[in-house]
Order: structure tokens, then sequence, then C-alpha cells
């Protein structure tokens, strides 16, 4: 099962988040972000060109071609990646085929709420559980 690891932070902008993360990962193993949907997932990729250029992060939308180790999309992959970055309000059914899945615990009530129900999905599918506070890089 996958090792899926919480971050509690400390405002609602998982994108920002998302891209610091994604930053630091991806000279570890192949990243997948998935997205609530296609706009988000143009923010997402615009934002990370955004990044400082020594933050680079080599990505690419996931109907384009190519083989960068970020792929931004919002339908379950087409390949193998080490690690899953959910942006989603959702539970992936597709988590267990990561290493690493990365979820977010907002400060906006109802979002917890949504962050509680995950939690207890991925448990109850047998994964192994950690929550983080934010990484000190992101903040």
């Amino acid at each position: 099962m996958s090792q899926v690891t919480f971050y509690l932070m400390q405002d609602d902008d998982r994108e920002a988040l998302a891209c610091q993360l994604v930053a630091d990962y991806w000279r570890e193993g192949h990243v997948y972000c998935l997205c609530r949907d296609q706009a988000q997932a143009l923010r997402l990729d615009e934002r990370l060109w955004q990044l400082p250029a020594d933050r680079f992060v080599p990505h690419q939308l996931q109907e384009e071609s190519g083989q960068a180790q970020v792929e931004i999309g919002h339908q379950p992959p087409r390949r193998r990646y080490a690690r899953l970055i959910n942006l989603t309000d959702d539970t992936p059914l597709f988590a267990g085929e990561f290493a690493q899945v990365v979820d977010f615990v907002p400060t906006n009530e109802s979002d917890k709420q949504q962050a509680r129900a995950r939690y207890k999905a991925y448990r109850q599918a047998g994964h192994v559980l950690e929550t983080l506070e934010l990484p000190s890089a992101a903040s």
C-alpha cells in the first residue's frame, strides 16, 4: 500500500503548496499532480512556470506529448509515477498505484471535513498514513 502524507496547511492555497512540494520532490522520481479539472491543471502549469529559475521543474500537462518528470492532469494517469499530489476533494481510486500520496488539510472548515473523509478512505483502503506540519521550504 501507499504511504499517504497529509500536510496541515497554514492557508488554503493548495496550488501554491503543491508547486513548492513538486519543486522539492521531482528529482526523487516522477510526480503526478491530480487536479479537480482542466482549469486547475492550467493554473498549476502556469504557477510552476512562475517559480524562480533555481527551482525550475520540468513538467507538462497530461495531454502534451513527452516524458517530463512532472505531469499535471485531471484524469487517471496513463503511466507509472512514484508520487501523487492530490489537489482534488476526493480520494483517488488509483492511489494505491503510487509509492507515496500527498494530500492536504486546509484551514477552511468545509475543506477540512473533506480532508477527514479522504483520510478515513485512505485508512480503510489500508494505506500507511502520516500527518505533517507545513514544510519550512513552502512557508
